[in-house]
């Protein structure tokens, strides 16, 4: 027998351990109550099991609804109001007098107001108690990586979470990181007036995406005032009376440069939340960097211990982590279960939008918004695809269902999309892919 030992508030000590109880056993503990969590205490309950989801917040959702997806995408939204209403109303004859303004206050108010409407209504229990269950699932997510040289503090050098806390609007920022976050969050305060500067190790911004579609993401950034220092790391930063001073220099080592910012945002990544679980003391193996060993059937090595979402293999993403805990549940009853991870979709919500489903590099020519198909040469049966422009994200969802059903090329391109719509694109794509493109011609 497992048995899990909890507290409501603050991180669980002493959490997985053998032991020989006669109480009343769960047939699942689910450790962690985010998108993974929750969503498999709810399905285990649904298919009859005796379930208990522990979870160290007050409330459910994890990062992506506290603290990331959901408070992050809210003050996207806001920033994208103002940009508009500051650089397009009066090319549609809206006029504001005297101009918009920014009241930053107000702005983190509606957002911390979208988070609380979304996780009221479930209270904990505040009594530490030993669980005695026949199974556990470790979905306990994942935290912010750090840079020893570049510590945290939440007041000027920030993490994801601190920068969506700032009381003022920074003049300068420099953004650690040219992935999604440091992306999305470079781009909300750059919106809202701040000089910001993108500082990434490798040769390319979001390297887990198509080169071309990077490439003309950063192209498009760049007319919207951001900046970007590529092939660059960070080696050192101090504090000054009137800001920070970071040390740069090419990530192939050379000469030395000193920039200079308000804010810090350091967005390198994230890392599994395992540490001090107590895993050890049921036999599952984790690796250096905290990530936990699984099975294809998300079993670790642990019997009757199992794993999903940002603590073991794949994309740290919130849909992912769903899927992983609906699937894992159900093999625990005794059902089939599969996810296909080619057909797993990314979304970068900047302005525009970028998203792809399964990760291909090539080349061609630069487009102000695309979509490119990706497709088998021998059964033309989709692959890839990979979009940048407006609502990318929701227009992704074509392409996953594509590769998850087999679809053609041929058979997207016989199917009517209304006209004038964004999705139109994807039957030119498909059609394109066999010469007959009615709307696009490659000059």
């Amino acid at each position: 027998m497992i048995r899990a030992s909890t507290r409501a508030v603050g991180r669980t000590e002493g959490l997985v351990s053998r032991s020989m109880s006669s109480g009343p056993a769960q047939d699942l503990v689910v450790i962690g109550g985010g998108p993974g969590g929750y969503v498999a205490a709810i399905r285990a309950a649904q298919l009859g099991m005796k379930t208990t989801c522990v979870e160290k917040r007050g409330t459910l959702g994890g990062t992506c609804l506290n603290v990331g997806c959901i408070p992050s995408k809210a003050v996207l939204h806001s920033s994208h109001l103002y940009e508009e209403a500051t650089h397009s109303f009066k090319s549609h004859g809206i006029n504001l007098p005297g101009g918009a303004t920014i009241d930053l206050q107000q702005m983190m108010r509606k957002k911390d107001q979208s988070v609380f409407n979304l996780t009221r209504g479930v209270e904990e229990s505040r009594m530490r108690r030993v669980i005695p269950a026949k199974n556990i699932l470790i979905a306990t997510g994942s935290e912010v990586s750090t840079l020893p040289t570049v510590p945290i503090d939440d007041q000027t050098i920030v993490s994801s979470t601190g920068v969506l806390e700032l009381s003022d609007v920074p003049r300068r920022m420099i953004v650690i990181g040219g992935g999604y976050i440091g992306l999305e969050m470079g781009s909300v305060w750059s919106r809202l007036g701040t000089e910001v500067t993108v500082v990434e190790f490798l040769d390319r911004i979001v390297p887990a995406m198509d080169r071309e579609i990077g490439a003309q993401l950063m192209r498009i950034l760049k007319k919207q005032r951001l900046n970007f220092k590529l092939s660059t790391k960070v080696v050192g930063a101090t504090k000054t009376p009137v800001g920070l001073r970071l040390t740069v220099e090419p990530s192939a080592g050379g000469v030395q440069e000193i920039v200079e910012a308000d804010v810090v945002l350091v967005s390198i990544g994230r890392r599994p939340y395992t540490a001090g679980l107590g895993l050890e003391n049921v036999g599952v193996q984790v690796d250096r960097r905290g990530q936990v060993s699984i099975d294809d059937h998300f079993r670790t090595s642990a019997q009757g211990v199992y794993a999903v979402g940002d603590v073991v293999r794949g994309p740290m993403l919130a849909h992912k982590a769903e899927d992983e805990g609906l699937v894992a549940v159900e093999i625990m009853a005794g059902m089939p279960g599969h996810i296909n991870y080619n057909a797993i979709p990314v979304v970068v919500y900047t302005n525009p939008e970028v998203a792809m489903a399964k990760t291909y590099d090539s080349g061609g020519d630069y487009a102000l918004g695309m979509v490119k198909i990706l497709s088998d040469k021998a059964t033309d049966k989709v692959l890839g695809m990979h979009v940048i422009g407006p609502g990318a994200g929701e227009m992704i969802a074509e392409g996953v269902l594509a590769i998850e059903t087999g679809t053609t090329t041929k058979e997207i391109a016989k199917t009517v999309h209304a006209h004038p719509t964004l999705s139109e694109a994807f039957r030119e794509a498909a059609m394109s892919a066999h010469g007959k493109p009615t709307n696009y011609y490659k000059m």
